[in-house]
């Protein structure tokens, strides 16, 4: 493992060394905070990164919110437990190099997530007709903000994109909707409490495969939101039986102050579904 950080390190600081930071920091903000740079990451990294999608396939869990989303995941807990220590997603994940060129472009200091997030690098799988992802933020359990990175993997569809509105760079408020495809290796990085965006249906014969890496600025959680994350992440994602088996090495767990139940539920309409009142969900799709 220690052989495989260093080779992706190696190649991200060669990468950033060539990125113009001023550049790509304006438009970022200049758009919503919403950054998309094509084909960033090089294929020495994103190789290695196809070869475990392939083999992380019989882990995937089905999901489906009616009204609002279905598709299939893997969580961080699976990669962990089938790759161990030689994952070239993990060591991605896990780069100083990228989370420094991160935490420059949205000018703050981001963290990992603690190692018992499920969703703190995870695979979207887009794999049957009609996948997709309903309108939503990224909202945020922690006690800081959370940005998502998505990088593509296997992009092979004409009709499945993410599509987000975004400020049209050089004006002042200007809002459209913008369909942004995801080749391998592309990034598109974003503030999820800002980004309204989406996932537009997978059409017959067709497959697209995203990795979600997710950043903070407090790794704090209150218990309550914690349990309500583990319950989201439970039925929406990644399945119970997936996070009963955690990695067996991982940082404690996060504890802090709670939030009302009345409050949460109020932000997090696909619990709302489980419980029965239904609804679409606003929590952690990318």
């Amino acid at each position: 493992m220690q052989c495989l950080r260093m080779d992706v390190e190696e190649t991200l600081n060669h990468t950033l060394a060539k990125a113009d930071f001023e550049q790509s920091g304006q438009t970022y903000w200049e758009q919503n905070e919403c950054l998309m740079l094509e084909r960033f990451i090089p294929k020495k990294i994103v190789n290695p990164c196809l070869t475990e999608v392939e083999l992380l396939r019989k882990n995937i869990f089905r999901n489906y919110v009616p009204g609002h989303k279905q598709g299939g995941s893997v969580s961080y807990y699976a990669i962990e437990n089938e790759l161990h220590e030689g994952s070239a997603i993990v060591a991605l994940y896990r780069s100083p190099a990228l989370r420094r060129f991160l935490s420059q472009i949205v000018k703050e200091e981001l963290l990992l997530c603690p190692d018992d997030d499920p969703h703190s690098c995870a695979l979207y799988y887009y794999t049957q007709p009609g996948d997709h992802i309903g309108y939503h933020y990224d909202r945020s359990y922690y006690k800081g903000k959370r940005y998502t990175v998505l990088m593509g993997l296997i992009e092979r569809s004409e009709r499945c994109r993410l599509v987000a509105h975004l400020r049209t760079p050089g004006t002042t408020g200007e809002i459209s909707e913008q369909s942004i495809p995801l080749d391998p290796g592309s990034l598109v990085i974003f503030n999820g409490d800002t980004l309204w965006h989406a996932v537009t249906p997978l059409g017959p014969r067709e497959e697209r495969i995203i990795l979600t890496m997710q950043y903070v600025t407090d790794q704090a959680m209150g218990p309550f939101h914690r349990a309500f994350s583990n319950l989201k992440d439970a039925f929406a994602y990644f399945g119970p039986a997936a996070l009963m088996h955690r990695p067996k090495v991982w940082r404690s767990a996060i504890s802090g102050t709670t939030t009302s139940r009345s409050d949460v539920m109020s932000d997090h309409p696909t619990l709302q579904f489980l419980a029965g009142a239904g609804g679409a969900s606003h929590d952690r799709d990318s």
